[in-house]
Formats: structure tokens, sequence, C-alpha cells
């Protein structure tokens, strides 16, 4: 059986626990609360369904469609004392093993600060939209091209050269080189929604300003567990409120991308910090009455060994922009749409010039109904277009049905 499909029982769980009256509400509402607050678990549930997509386009860095897909989060805080709390997020796809999406010790030095240190497999620092990842957090259905769309590059095998490259364009989902390993795998998003990287976090906040700065083993399209090549990433972001409904966000990381394995393979040992990726982005996110507006936007540079010609031309850029927005049309009841675009600088192979990977754009419109506060059902139809690769254009209507306490 497909695995999504197995997630057909669930739905008909919650629809059926919802038939009752509002008051008479037989899902959780709250997290679960132990020991006079001192541990505090909660949950996310969400069942995707949509037809299959040969393109591609929604393919994920865990190998799942975003549109076909069921996710459970377990997430739980035990607070030790006023300066040391611990958090793990355990979460499975499509009724696979759990694994910790999140497990980290927060120490903070003063409690009438607020300033926290973060340790271990720690929440994003870049981007705006990487902390709006949980199902009940998300608009729409789809995510954002930048943050979930597999380019076709791999930090664990390398293109030899830019003709090379240019034969995987489009085909993100499933590339290989000649360089490192051989086997065919998925390439990286431009930012990973879908792991978290292990480090130190420090974070601080004020009314106006929120500021945060990490060191984690990998980077932000590769995150990991382990370290691979001895490297760091260094990664910070800044967000600004002027006014009330008016957010303005910056980021920027930078760290060794290639493994050691791989850059051993291209150029020797001992020079895997040279291979790196580097990434900027700007967000605006501005709210007001019924509806809520947001753009963000992301540059990423990867360098990657020089083998033999065609030189690739480095570094290798790609560009994305996404604008999203949400209204409330009544309590319980919005339309949402998202605009996204993701472009790629040019090299120049044995014959020909072009797009290192192929320019992608997604139009994605829908909406959600609240059957209860915190059980939420979504709509949503997705355009795709793609100047390259097997498929060029696809349309998929989707459905979501998402619960949390």
């Amino acid at each position: 059986m497909t695995p999504w499909l197995t997630a057909t029982p669930l739905a008909i769980a919650i629809v059926a626990a919802t038939s009752v009256p509002a008051r008479a509400q037989t899902l959780p509402s709250e997290p679960i609360v132990f020991g006079d607050g001192r541990l505090t678990i909660g949950g996310d549930a969400a069942v995707s369904f949509a037809p299959r997509d040969p393109g591609f386009f929604n393919y994920t860095d865990y190998e799942h469609s975003t549109l076909r897909m069921l996710r459970i989060d377990l997430t739980a805080a035990l607070k030790a004392d006023d300066h040391l709390s611990f958090l793990a997020d355990l979460r499975s796809e499509n009724v696979g093993s759990p694994r910790p999406y999140a497990l980290y010790a927060r120490i903070r030095p003063w409690t009438h600060r607020a300033l926290d240190i973060q340790i271990g497999r720690v929440p994003p620092t870049f981007g705006a939209f990487a902390r709006r990842t949980y199902a009940s957090d998300n608009f729409l259905i789809g995510y954002p091209l930048a943050y979930q769309y597999l380019t076709s590059l791999r930090p664990d095998s390398v293109p030899a050269s830019a003709e090379e490259l240019l034969k995987m364009r489009g085909r993100g989902w499933l590339a290989s080189y000649s360089i490192g390993d051989q086997t065919p795998y998925r390439g990286v998003p431009l930012v990973s929604a879908f792991t978290w990287d292990t480090g130190v976090q420090v974070h601080a906040a004020s009314d106006r300003v929120d500021a945060t700065a990490s060191v984690t083993a990998g980077t932000v399209s590769n995150p990991l567990f382990h370290d691979d090549n001895d490297g760091k990433q260094v990664a910070g972001r800044l967000a600004f409120r002027p006014v009330i409904g008016l957010v303005l966000g910056a980021s920027a990381a930078r760290g060794p991308f290639v493994s050691r394995a791989a850059a051993r393979v291209a150029v020797g040992d001992g020079s895997e910090g040279r291979f790196t990726q580097t990434a900027w982005g700007a967000d605006v996110e501005y709210s007001r009455d019924h509806y809520v507006v947001r753009v963000e936007t992301i540059l990423s540079d990867w360098t990657l060994p020089i083998v033999r010609a065609p030189n690739l031309d480095m570094p290798l850029r790609a560009f994305s922009t996404s604008v999203e927005g949400r209204y409330r049309i009544q309590p319980g009841l919005y339309a949402a749409a998202r605009v996204d675009h993701i472009g790629f600088s040019e090299i120049t192979g044995l014959t020909v010039t072009d797009t290192w990977d192929a320019p992608v754009t997604r139009v994605e419109v829908g909406g959600g109904y609240s059957l209860q506060r915190n059980l939420v059902l979504k709509l949503s139809y997705q355009y795709n277009s793609r100047d390259g690769g097997r498929i060029h254009t696809l349309n998929l209507a989707a459905a979501q049905l998402v619960f949390w306490f």
C-alpha cells in the first residue's frame, strides 16, 4: 500500500471526532502539563492528499511529497529550573520510524532578561519561513520553493565539469556525478525546512529587535547531526518591529558545503573548507485587520571544486522570491495564495550556455476552514512550471487535515 494512504484511518478518526457540537469537543485542545508545569507535552499531526507528482516538484529532502504525507510531531519541554530546560520534537513521516527533529538544552543565564543559549539540534537561525514549518503555521499545503524544491547539487558528490552539471539540470530528485559518491541520490534545497542543524545558538530579544546567532555542523541547505567536513557554519538573523504589525528581517549564513570525502577525491585532503555555501535572506511581514502579507527573498551561492574543462563559473548562484498572503473571510474561514520563483546563474558547457539548474515558478491558491479551534481543513490548487527536466508543467489539487494541541 502507498504509505500516504495509511493516513486515511487517522483522517476519518479526526473528522468523526468533530461531528459533535463544538461545546463537546473530544480532541485535546491544549498541551498536556505535568508536575506543576515542569513537563509540557504537545503534538501536531497533518495528513495531506493529492495526486501523484511525477515531476517531483513537491519532493523534499526526506524523499516525500509535501502534498502526499502523514506527518506526526510529538513535542516535549522539561523545565529543570528557572535557568535550564530541555526540549525535544520527535517526528514521523508516512508511518516511518520517529526521528529527532529537535533535541536541545536551553540555558537562561538571567531570568529577567530575554536571552537564552541553546545547545544540540537547535531551531533554524536563517530565514522567516523556517520558523513556520509546522502545518498549523502554514497558510497553504505546499511549501515555498526555497525551503523545499530540490536543486541538482549534492554535498557528497560533485560534477567534474560544467557539462556534467548541465546534464543534471532539472533532475534534483535523482542526481549523480563522477566525483565522490556516484550513487544516484537527491539534491538539496536552498534552505532545508525538514531538518534542523546541530550546534550552539544564542537568542536575545527586546520589544522591537530580535537577534539570533548560531554555529552549527552543516549548512542551511544541508543540516547535519554529525559533521562531515570538520567545518562549521556561522549564521545570524535580525528582525525589527518598527510599528505594530510590521516585521523586517535579514539573515546571513556561511559554512563548508562539500563533504570531506568528495573534496578529497576532487582536489586532495584538507581543502573542503574552501567549498562553501553562502546565503543571504530578507523578509517582510505586514498584518492588519483581516489580512497578512509576507515577502521573502533568498540568495544562495555554492562554491564547488573545479576539476576539468569546461570549468564551472563560480559561485553557482540561486535566487528565490516568495510572496504570500492570507485573508480572513469570517471567523474560522480564510483564503490564501502564494507566488514563488527560483532562478539560477548561467554556466557554459561544451556547446551551450544555460542556467545550471532549471528555473521554477509556482502559484498556489487555497484556503482553510476551522472544524474546531485546533483542527483545520485546507484545500489548495497548485500550478508548477519548470524550464527543463522531464516534466515542464504540472497542476495539482490537494487537501489537508491539520490537528495540534
